[in-house]
């Protein structure tokens, strides 16, 4: 069987592979296909297209989008966007621009305390980077300040922490609306890593589907097999097509490896053509 990963992350945002490096790498596990989903930008897809097209595997175009739900985030990936559609380009430059005066709001934050961060440092050599928490994460564990992103993430970045600053979002239904504008599937990612009660989670679903969200991930590299059954029911009860992915990111998340996730997970090819088929995208 020939096996994807619809959600992966290059140095575009928050990995640590470049675009091109994040195609070669799903060459050699033998994948048929993968999406490039960084954070609230498209700006690598044209890198990972170039790099695709030599090569025996199939490169959607998408992104992961960050949008506003109650007091937390929730994160919906597109598939197939048209990374050139100027009213998509122009929200998610709008997002970019958002990111950079909370980073350096952060980064302020970090100075006035003695630690010496600055934007050259985190975006290492790639100033179109998309900075996130796990930039500064990074930081912190190459300048031994902690042991490990978790407990950067504890300590320092965590909401309650003394250098977190909540970030500007867009609504749910806008990030959707902008998605299928530009010919994408919004997918709802990772579902269960929200943490919402059941009834919770069940009507933040609803609502989503109302305003046109038509995919779930149901394989996720955190996922049990209960997990994976239970998000597999919500997809047929919504009526939602399933979708699933590792969120590759390469040593930001060294025990989740491209299209194994944590070494077990196997997304069929299946998922991607169902979800091409409902935009009549052409595989």
């Amino acid at each position: 069987m020939n096996y994807i990963d619809l959600h992966t992350h290059s140095n575009a945002s928050d990995g640590t592979c470049t675009p091109s490096g994040v195609v070669q790498r799903a060459v050699q596990k033998g994948l048929a296909a993968i999406a490039l989903t960084d954070h609230d930008t498209v700006s690598g897809i044209d890198e990972a297209v170039s790099a695709a097209s030599d090569l025996p595997i199939r490169l959607i175009p998408g992104t992961e989008l960050s949008l506003a739900y109650k007091k937390q985030d929730i994160h919906i990936v597109g598939l197939f966007i048209d990374h050139h559609n100027k009213a998509f380009r122009d929200m998610t430059h709008l997002l970019v621009e958002r990111r950079i005066r909370r980073n350096q709001e952060i980064i302020r934050r970090f100075n006035a305390d003695g630690i010496p961060v600055t934007y050259d440092e985190l975006t290492g050599g790639n100033p179109d980077a998309v900075i996130t928490r796990a930039h500064f994460a990074r930081y912190l564990v190459d300048h031994n300040i902690v042991k490990a992103p978790s407990d950067a993430f504890k300590k320092y970045l965590d909401p309650g922490c003394p250098y977190f600053v909540p970030r500007e979002y867009i609504q749910p239904e806008e990030g959707i609306e902008i998605i299928r504008k530009a010919g994408g599937v919004p997918i709802l990612a990772h579902p269960l890593h929200y943490k919402l009660p059941r009834p919770e989670l069940e009507a933040l679903i609803s609502r989503l589907k109302e305003a046109g969200l038509l995919g779930i991930e149901v394989k996720y590299s955190n996922h049990t097999k209960q997990d994976e059954y239970y998000v597999s029911q919500l997809a047929a009860r919504f009526q939602l097509l399933p979708s699933g992915g590792s969120d590759f990111h390469g040593a930001n998340k060294p025990a989740i490896d491209i299209g194994t996730g944590r070494g077990s997970l196997a997304v069929p090819y299946e998922y991607l053509e169902c979800l091409a088929d409902r935009v009549g995208y052409a595989l």
